[in-house]
């Protein structure tokens, strides 16, 4: 009774408050509906992150070459979020980043045993180590050439608050630089196998996408369960195309004379160093060594490589041609490009294309209990929790940056 006489004697206000109602109704149902439907393309999301798994055969180059969006792989996602993917094991750590084995949470049955490895960098480290182009180079890079049979595929990125993320395929066979210290050196047939797979991604790299990918080494070549390799850490690969760039990167060892002299430098950088990792195939360390850096960078200026009587000539020819001081003369960046490489009589027995398809298993076929294996990979101390923060004010100055994950 007395709720009947308050409407009569305040009939606006009643009036109000219903319209009221109704709106935070309204706004509530849209709110529900738009969480919904965000809901339902995470779970679209997730279901092709398994069919990618089920499916993973290399593309074409011209598919590869399609923007990221109309790819299968390589596009960043809206929708994924870390919590829809349980972190199982730490599988390497960086200075601002840190690789999980991961499996997406809540999935569907047969696709529980599907992993991935989840690169996670916090956007505070990125930012205090001055390696925000550096990221966006590696995100980039490796987004325009996901599908390739021999290079890591992303298969998508994505953020939250305070980290960047790169979803990868993993590779359970861990660094081919594990296998070469253990082995001591490869045979020739396995050294010529791993090279030709290599000339295949600086073939791409270079003549398809005008990328410097600037820090071949063994520790940044990874085998797959098939005994392929696969090239990570994109960290310092730089789209040069035909201009110079002056960044003095790379691993002592594999750096060219060029990078050195700080003369400026374009992907010709990358044939002076695959020069050096088949030296070090095949003999187990590398031509330039020395226990001061100084020194390695005096010998590779010189540029006199000595190979041991054993080195049949072939693959002196080869490794001579690659590791020539004088870019204008070097192998590979020559007339004909990765094609006079692929020429060589060091390669006569390679069926380019069968390799490319990945139709013969690798020579080093890791033993492995399961598809989330982690055996060939280190233990790790666990994440700090004493986290510096993502301040508003950083988010205000340098959330634009991050804009393509």
């Amino acid at each position: 009774m007395a709720a009947a006489v308050h409407k009569l004697l305040h009939p606006i206000e009643h009036h109000r408050s219903k319209e009221e109602n109704s709106q935070n109704n309204q706004s509530s149902s849209a709110h529900d509906r738009q969480d919904s439907a965000m809901d339902r393309a995470r779970d679209e999301e997730k279901r092709s992150l398994a069919q990618w798994q089920d499916l993973k055969t290399p593309l074409e180059p011209g598919q590869i070459d399609e923007h990221p969006d109309r790819k299968m792989v390589g596009h960043s996602s809206d929708v994924l979020r870390q919590d829809d993917f349980e972190l199982i094991k730490t599988l390497g750590t960086g200075t601002f980043a840190r690789v999980w084995l991961v499996r997406v949470k809540n999935a569907r049955n047969g696709d529980e045993s599907k992993v991935f490895a989840l690169k996670i960098l916090r956007k505070v480290d990125v930012i205090r180590l001055k390696q925000v182009e550096h990221v966006r180079n590696e995100r980039n890079v490796l987004a325009a050439v996901a599908g390739h049979p021999f290079i890591t595929t992303m298969v998508a990125s994505f953020q939250d608050h305070d980290s960047l993320y790169m979803l990868l395929d993993y590779c359970p066979g861990g660094e081919v630089f594990s296998y070469l210290r253990r082995a001591r050196r490869f045979n020739e047939p396995t050294s010529q196998f791993y090279a030709a797979e290599i000339v295949l991604i600086l073939e791409f790299l270079h003549e398809r996408e005008g990328v410097a990918y600037r820090d071949l080494k063994p520790e940044n070549i990874l085998i797959d369960s098939e005994g392929h390799l696969k090239l990570v850490d994109f960290g310092f690969a730089k789209k040069v195309e035909n201009r110079e760039t002056y960044t003095l990167c790379g691993t002592p060892e594999y750096l060219a004379p060029e990078v050195i002299r700080n003369t400026g430098h374009g992907t010709a950088v990358d044939w002076w160093a695959f020069g050096i990792l088949v030296y070090e195939f095949l003999v187990g360390q590398p031509p330039f060594w020395d226990q001061n850096p100084m020194k390695i960078y005096e010998q590779i200026v010189e540029g006199r490589v000595r190979f041991p009587s054993a080195m049949s000539p072939e693959a002196r020819d080869l490794i001579s041609g690659l590791c020539t001081v004088d870019t204008s003369k070097r192998l590979g960046n020559i007339k004909g490009g990765a094609g006079a490489v692929k020429a060589h009589p060091w390669f006569r027995n390679i069926d380019w294309d069968a390799l490319y398809h990945r139709k013969v298993n690798g020579p080093i076929v890791p033993h492995l209990r399961g598809p989330a294996d982690t055996r060939n990979f280190d233990e790790y101390e666990p994440e700090s929790a004493n986290r510096e923060p993502y301040t508003q004010e950083m988010r205000d100055k340098w959330d634009d940056f991050f804009h393509d994950f």
